[in-house]
């Protein structure tokens, strides 16, 4: 996709983080926005700081729930009559091992960080087609490339969403459309992720607690996370991919080598690396 002024891009989790890096980069470049999240009082303030800039709006989502994914999508087409890119960006994720995690965590992960992107590609992608050219980007992780301990439920969804938007891709090309499908694999980037999945976790799910080892894992990774890329320059990387029709979009492209030395011991004996 080449042209982005006066072109509409809806992104969800876009109040803070990595959705409003997303948007800073997609509103330089002239785009239109709409903008989804859970947090109204960070999305009206995402709002506030880039309508000098663009035109943009904002609505409250849960993209766990279709009905939800479709009002935006309403609301989108009532606002600007169009969508050319959608942004799947909406993510939670909570540091707890697989075997102690309960059910209801497990669902309320995946429904957000997997089902949340189905959802948007269902209802958006005939909406964007008809418009004859877009681009489809959703956020996964190198969690969905190299599975550590600790983060099953995560690890799920996000292998989930890269093998959801290879195919999309795949399909895309194999009958000529003029859309687009990329995947997002961060690593770390400074973002209040793990503040906001705690926030939004649904009170039914609050857990026994994985006791020390859980707590541990959940500092340290908030302190990589604090030393991590910054959110602008990861929105700068996924315009730059909508820009030049590149699937991968990864901020860390050396962990690449990880990924590289799985695939190496799955081919010659058969043994999984440590992550």
């Amino acid at each position: 996709m080449k042209e982005f002024k006066d072109r509409v891009a809806v992104i969800t989790g876009a109040g803070s983080g990595i959705g409003l890096g997303i948007a800073r980069a997609l509103a330089a470049r002239g785009m239109k926005l709409v903008l989804s999240d859970l947090n109204e009082e960070t999305l009206a303030a995402a709002v506030a700081e880039l309508s000098p800039t663009t035109s943009v709006v904002g609505r409250a989502c849960n993209v766990a729930e279709l009905d939800s994914v479709q009002a935006l999508a309403d609301y989108t087409i009532e606002t600007y009559g169009a969508v050319h890119v959608l942004c799947n960006n909406a993510g939670i994720g909570l540091p707890t091992s697989a075997t102690k995690m309960k059910l209801e965590d497990w669902k309320w992960i995946i429904d957000v960080d997997l089902w949340g992107p189905i959802y948007g590609v269902k209802v958006f992608l005939p909406l964007i087609e008809a418009q004859g050219e877009g681009h489809i980007s959703s956020t996964s992780s190198m969690a969905g490339l190299l599975a550590a301990q600790m983060m099953g439920a995560y690890n799920v969804a996000k292998h989930g969403v890269i093998a959801l938007m290879a195919s999309l891709e795949r399909e895309l090309r194999a009958r000529d459309s003029a859309v687009r499908a990329s995947v997002l694999c961060p690593g770390p980037i400074n973002t209040n992720i793990s503040r906001n999945s705690v926030s939004f976790r649904p009170g039914q799910a609050k857990p026994k607690t994985d006791g020390a080892r859980s707590g541990k894992l959940a500092k340290n990774i908030q302190a990589s996370l604090e030393q991590g890329m910054q959110p602008n320059e990861v929105g700068e990387l996924v315009a730059n991919a909508i820009e030049n029709d590149k699937f991968w979009i990864l901020t860390h492209p050396h962990w690449a080598k990880g990924v590289q030395r799985q695939l190496d011991a799955l081919r010659d004996d058969q043994t999984l690396t440590r992550v």
